[in-house]
């Protein structure tokens, strides 16, 4: 009998499943804390509690798949590697487009001449001098590299010549922007090179722990991961295209919700520790992004689900805003909840809080701590910060203890982006515990640290709350009404309407929402069932679904759902690329090698196909498919001229697919 095994590793929880192949049912699941920097001990312990329960031994396991939203949550929240961007033959504007320089922030740029024309010509050639010289000059810290060529996608000649440069001078990864997509568009390919190469250390990471367990246990299975537009890939696709893993757990998800559920159209919301990632499922299936997946700020060429991703969470931090009233805003940033916390640190947690407590006036810090979770000793760090990793190497501390004076905070931010540091402060899961929704971790601790908040002080100069019960309930009534904002953005945006965040904001959705009654009648609501998937699902979407108008369906299994889509996908390799006519006569196929000049479109075209063909069968079978199916895709422009009809270019993309091998037992 054969078995399968999914594994989601999420920001605060690891979860297995044990699928029966044959009966096509969830035998056994278990979760287990994300573990920081060690990912092995939670990944091990996860995938042990589900062997244990399912009574499954080794050799039954046919097929192991890995989900993680550590990717997303990375973009979402700015951490990352440090990378080096090496542009080739872009000029300083363009560098300034797609969100490239925001995201890049303090990371070094190396601009060099070369690149290509649209034809795939040279525009000129590929100084090695000048990127050697460079490249000998950088700081220490840099982790890998990303290279983007002019019309690289026309051309792959120069970011080929970089690669093995880079490689060659540094030993460091390095990822080629026409390596991620063949579309145009040089500062976006640039974009995702770079976060692409900032992800390329973590996902390695995951990787190496997953096979290490997997070896441990005497898994011999074929072990594949979850890409963003919900399909599998190989582990050795995923650890060199990190970046396709982008909305990897939501997109399993939405594969899990409507395997659980046999819906085949709703919204799908998954509240996660660290994010919401909210989808159309759509006769059955989740619809795809065609203008690559969006992630927190930042636009990609990723083919993914066409997903919405906020940072919002069980474990967002909860931000305490101005004004007379006072009030409440949560996310985007992860903290470590106050109530695991004092799981992990007993001793220090309590004393802290029992000492704020004991002052009439709260701390400046809000009683929040930080906690190192380096594994290596840090490098490339700058003097402040090299102070603050000093003091923590003792240890887990106060906030005011780590960062003493107002200038270091900015050193620790920039710790917190790097997940060399993480922060404990109030979150929704201590809400849920106070309210005795949940009773997972340390209730006690969230008791006191919601005290503690809710005496801090409005701009009237009342108290925010009476107690830690109202604060409580203060901060799941915000997350409500996060989520339901989340969710009706994306139902706008799907339904085609301008600027769906102005819209769902509006006072008159707002009075639809409240069902308000007068000389206008007003009422608002979701026109599909809400599917709300997550650990902490059953806890906060009732009044969710209640909100929206519409019914909410919480399934079984519905907080390992990402873990159980993982091993319900099937593999699917995308190749393409283009025909472009230099003049009459002359027809440039730009092929995975580089360009090839053919008399006829035709031919070119014909050229193309079977050189994409090739390449996506090769990529399948790697992938452990040993005989995929494919599936062609051509787009010809043409142009009317005198009464004919004249060829402008063309676009082929090649999928081949397949559910991937399954090991025998």
């Amino acid at each position: 009998m054969a078995f399968l095994l999914g594994v989601d590793t999420g920001g605060t929880y690891t979860d297995a499943v044990v699928l029966d192949e044959a009966a096509d049912w969830v035998v056994a699941s278990a979760k287990a804390l994300t573990s920081r920097p060690d990912l092995a001990i939670g990944v091990g312990a996860a995938i042990d509690a589900a062997l244990g329960q399912a009574e499954v031994s080794p050799d039954q396991i046919a097929m192991v798949s890995l989900s993680t939203t550590l990717a997303t949550n990375a973009l979402v929240e700015g951490q990352g590697g440090k990378v080096a961007l090496v542009a080739i033959g872009f000029d300083t504007a363009e560098l300034g487009r797609a969100g490239l320089a925001e995201a890049l922030g303090s990371d070094p740029v190396i601009t060099i001449a070369g690149g290509h024309h649209h034809s795939g010509d040279e525009k000129a050639p590929f100084d090695r001098a000048a990127l050697t010289t460079a490249l000998e000059a950088l700081e220490d810290g840099v982790t890998g590299f990303a290279v983007a060529g002019s019309f690289a996608a026309r051309n792959p000649a120069h970011e080929l010549a970089a690669r093995d440069l880079i490689r060659e001078v540094t030993g460091k990864p390095v990822t080629c922007g026409h390596e991620l997509s063949q579309a145009l568009g040089g500062p976006k390919r640039a974009l995702t090179a770079v976060l692409n190469a900032r992800l390329i250390g973590m996902i390695d990471h995951l990787i190496t722990a997953c096979e290490g367990h997997l070896a441990h246990l005497g898994i011999t299975a074929p072990l594949m991961v979850v890409r963003g537009d919900g399909a599998l890939v190989s582990a050795a696709v995923a650890r060199a295209k990190p970046i396709e893993t982008i909305l990897s757990g939501p997109a399993a998800s939405v594969a899990g919700a409507s395997w659980l559920t046999g819906v085949k159209n709703a919204m799908v919301s998954d509240i996660g520790g660290t994010t919401t990632d909210i989808c159309l499922l759509c006769d059955g299936k989740p619809l795809i992004d065609p203008q690559g997946a969006r992630v927190g700020p930042y636009r990609t060429m990723v083919e993914a689900v066409a997903m919405r991703t906020t940072g919002l969470g069980g474990d967002s931090e909860v931000h305490l805003t101005d004004g007379l009233a006072g009030g409440l805003t949560l996310g985007p940033r992860r903290v470590m909840p106050m109530s695991l916390a004092a799981t992990v640190y007993p001793d220090l947690v309590h004393d802290a809080l029992d000492r704020a407590l004991a002052q009439d006036v709260p701390p400046v810090d809000d009683g929040q701590f930080v906690i190192p979770v380096w594994g290596d000793a840090p490098t490339g760090l700058d003097q402040r910060e090299a102070l603050i990793v000093d003091r923590l190497r003792a240890g887990p501390m106060r906030l005011g203890q780590a960062a003493q004076k107002r200038f270091e905070m900015a050193a620790l931010r920039r710790l917190v982006s790097r997940g060399l540091v993480m922060l404990a402060g109030i979150t929704p899961s201590d809400a849920a515990h106070v309210l005795g929704r949940l009773d997972t971790w340390d209730a006690a601790a969230a008791r006191k640290a919601l005290s503690l908040a809710a005496r801090r002080r409005t701009g009237a100069g009342q108290r925010l709350a009476a107690g830690p019960d109202m604060m409580a309930q203060m901060i799941v009534d915000q997350l409500t009404a996060q989520t339901v904002d989340c969710v009706m953005q994306a139902a706008f945006a799907e339904d085609g309407w301008d600027d769906p965040a102005a819209l769902a904001r509006h006072p008159l959705i707002h009075a639809g929402l409240d069902r308000r009654h007068g000389l206008v009648n007003v009422q608002m609501s979701l026109g599909l069932p809400l599917i709300g998937l997550g650990a902490s699902a059953h806890s906060y979407y009732g009044p969710v679904g209640d909100r929206l108008g519409t019914q909410t369906i919480l399934p079984d299994h519905a907080g390992v759902a990402n873990a159980i889509g993982a091993v319900v996908g099937q593999v699917a390799m995308h190749v393409s690329g283009s025909v472009t006519s230099t003049g009459p006569g002359t027809f440039v196929a730009h092929l995975p090698d580089g360009p090839a000049r053919y008399d006829t479109s035709n031919a070119a075209m014909a050229a193309l196909e079977a050189a994409l063909h090739r390449e996506a069968g090769r990529k399948a079978q790697a992938s452990g498919v040993d005989e995929p199916h494919f599936r062609v895709e051509r787009d010809v422009a043409e142009a009317e001229v005198e009464g004919q009809q004249i060829f402008v270019s063309a676009q082929i993309k090649v999928t081949a697919g397949g559910r991937p091998r399954i090991a025998s037992t």
